[in-house]
């Protein structure tokens, strides 16, 4: 017999500055209940789904800052979505800034019976530290957030093996392989990426090949569906990519957004259809070869081999 998650990737239009928790929540809402009138048992927010994109302006006013984290989870703004979820039956994925203590992090966590019950803090933080006045905006994400402690946990919940990983995550195939390795079935992964890259503006025209190459990638080399939702459009000006979609383990898309605004996507998934891609051409046991990767966890950044004389 089949193992379905009939799974709803919610991805969100354009957050403005001005907009309050209570209204991006009800917007949530409006997602989470469609995601029920087409039976949803789990369903994925983006990245920092509760304000706008705050890493794109530099702030030294620390209570200005403190303002975009929340420092409990549900807070009093985001009770009714773990109220309404618990009420409908439904599994969510939720991305936020998180305090704790005086830490700050890009997190994300899984809510199943209304109790969270897997949380991850970002790993791959992107972008710079310091004030670069000369980009368009900036991307202060190694300023405002410290490298995730969690590492990549996987849990059982909603009937399968899940994960969750964060935007930039998805570019390093470590991310996938690490929960591949704890027999991942479902990797949730939200993300906010603008169309620009100031740094490297060649890359620009190529976002939405590489978002998608890099998930397409990751789902078949792992068996694992992956759920890439985004927020996008036009957000305080600068225009974020959308391309929200549902991977399954053969590497296909098998379902996608096609605006930059909320927009829910459904796919029935086959939890089962991973097991024919573990137990053959992936069969890690079978065929992976620890002992020739050791450079993976020994070397950070690359060394060219010494040339010859």
């Amino acid at each position: 017999m089949s193992r379905i998650l009939t799974v709803a990737g919610a991805q969100l239009g354009p957050i403005a500055k001005a907009e309050t928790r209570a209204e991006v929540v009800e917007r949530l809402l409006v997602l989470m209940k469609e995601a029920k009138r087409h039976d949803a048992d789990l369903i994925v927010y983006p990245e920092l789904a509760l304000t706008t994109f705050f890493p794109r302006w530099f702030m030294e006013d620390e209570a200005e800052l403190d303002a975009y984290y929340e420092t409990e989870m549900p807070s009093a703004e985001t009770a009714p979505l773990f109220a309404e979820a618990k009420r409908l039956g439904m599994a969510f994925v939720l991305g936020y800034a998180e305090r704790d203590g005086d830490k700050r992090f890009n997190t994300a966590i899984l809510v199943e019976n209304g109790e969270i019950v897997l949380k991850y803090r970002k790993v791959h933080l992107p972008g710079h530290a310091e004030h670069e006045p000369w980009r368009a905006f900036q991307h202060l994400e190694k300023r405002y957030f410290e490298v995730g402690n969690l590492g990549f946990p996987v849990t059982h919940a909603v009937g399968a093996n899940v994960g969750l990983a964060i935007c930039n995550d998805r570019r390093w195939p470590e991310t996938y392989r690490v929960m591949g390795l704890q027999d991942v079935e479902l990797i949730a992964l939200g993300y906010n990426t603008p169309l620009h890259n100031p740094p490297a503006p060649v890359h620009d025209a190529l976002g939405l090949h590489h978002n998608t190459l890099v998930m397409q990638s990751g789902a078949y080399q792992n068996a694992t569906f992956v759920v890439g939702i985004a927020k996008c459009g036009v957000e305080e000006g600068v225009m974020q990519i959308g391309g929200s979609q549902i991977i399954a383990p053969s590497g296909e898309t098998i379902a996608q957004a096609t605006t930059l605004e909320d927009e829910l996507i459904v796919a029935r998934c086959d939890l089962d259809l991973c097991t024919s891609y573990k137990s053959s051409v992936f069969n890690f046991a079978a065929h992976r070869r620890p002992e020739a990767y050791d450079l993976i966890t020994s070397r950070t950044g690359a060394i060219p081999p010494a040339k010859k004389a």
